[in-house]
């Protein structure tokens, strides 16, 4: 009988610019990992948070609910207790898929302590009931963050989810200014509805950026990253990423926009130096806007979530 056993899941970007609610991009470094350990007693405990901003409650913890959500769905409710420990490597309310990445882990973790009854849209859906009771029912993070790579949600119900090609070339630049923006409060920004010409310009953004990957077309990539709907609607909310969007297309970046609801602003680079140049001017505007802001050049998470060694855990970013 399996008793331990820890997951790691990556952090993400959500929309990837134009693809509101639809795209994700799993990102490599940063990430979550998740502790089950088998117990006595029936029911979910948590045994570290992660944090000392994030509930102790199991009812009130994403990662706790998702691994709630397993548990039932795999018709172990009555035979299984557990408890978790959480150790956060995403910042709280980034905008970096934080926690959608502790509910994967946690998903990915419980499965595997059952001996995995449950395949990826089991889990998907496990993860979104914990999301939606907590932060929002951010379908785009959840899916990068299990599957890996960049994903598209063709459909929610029923639920297909496509991976695309990404270009082996690109390279992210993230930049996270010293403010936090509560993902609930970043949604209800976005308009119910929006005119008909700016409905056809962002599917055709969506169209382009699909092309880009399997052309291996960077520029084309860099220039589909043009959303209309959420990142104006939410700029006033993200003091700084006007003028750190504008000094990163100033150093060579393909594209810039809003990871997920922010305040981490991403832009595309074709190189490992380019993405240093755009991460010192994107850090610099922020800086003169008043904020400090950390900054990293990374790649994409090509796995995705998947099972460790307890010691595998990622340092948590500052």
């Amino acid at each position: 009988m399996t008793e331990r056993v820890g997951a790691y899941a990556p952090g993400s970007i959500g929309n990837v610019g134009p693809g509101f609610d639809i795209l994700g991009m799993a990102i490599a470094g940063r990430g979550d990992t998740v502790i089950i350990e088998r117990r006595a007693e029936l029911g979910v405990i948590i045994k570290d948070a992660g944090h000392a901003d994030l509930p102790t409650d199991p009812e009130l913890h994403t990662a706790a609910i998702a691994a709630m959500e397993v548990i039932k769905r795999a018709g172990a409710q009555d035979e299984v207790g557990i408890e978790l420990t959480v150790r956060k490597g995403l910042s709280l309310t980034a905008g970096q898929g934080g926690s959608a990445a502790s509910a994967v882990a946690a998903a990915v973790a419980t499965n595997g302590l059952l001996h995995n009854p449950l395949w990826p849209t089991g889990l998907v859906g496990a993860c979104l009931v914990a999301e939606e009771r907590v932060s929002g029912r951010c379908i785009d993070n959840v899916a990068a963050s299990l599957l890996g790579g960049l994903v598209l949600v063709r459909s929610e119900r029923p639920l297909e989810i496509v991976k695309l090609p990404v270009p082996p070339n690109l390279r992210m630049v993230l930049a996270l200014p010293d403010y936090q923006l509560e993902t609930a409060v970043g949604r209800t920004c976005i308009p119910d509805s929006v005119p008909l010409g700016i409905a056809m310009h962002q599917a055709a953004q969506v169209g382009a950026l699909v092309a880009a990957c399997y052309q291996r077309d960077l520029g084309l990539l860099g220039r589909a990253i043009d959303d209309r709907i959420a990142e104006p609607s939410r700029a006033h909310l993200l003091p700084g990423f006007r003028e750190a969007k504008a000094a990163a297309l100033a150093a060579g970046a393909l594209g810039v926009s809003v990871s997920g609801s922010g305040p981490t602003a991403f832009a595309l680079a074709h190189s490992e130096t380019s993405g240093e140049s755009i991460a010192e001017a994107m850090a610099n505007a922020y800086r003169r806007a008043g904020f400090d802001c950390a900054t990293r050049v990374t790649h994409v998470d090509h796995l995705g979530a998947r099972l460790v060694p307890e010691a595998s855990v990622v340092s948590q970013e500052t």
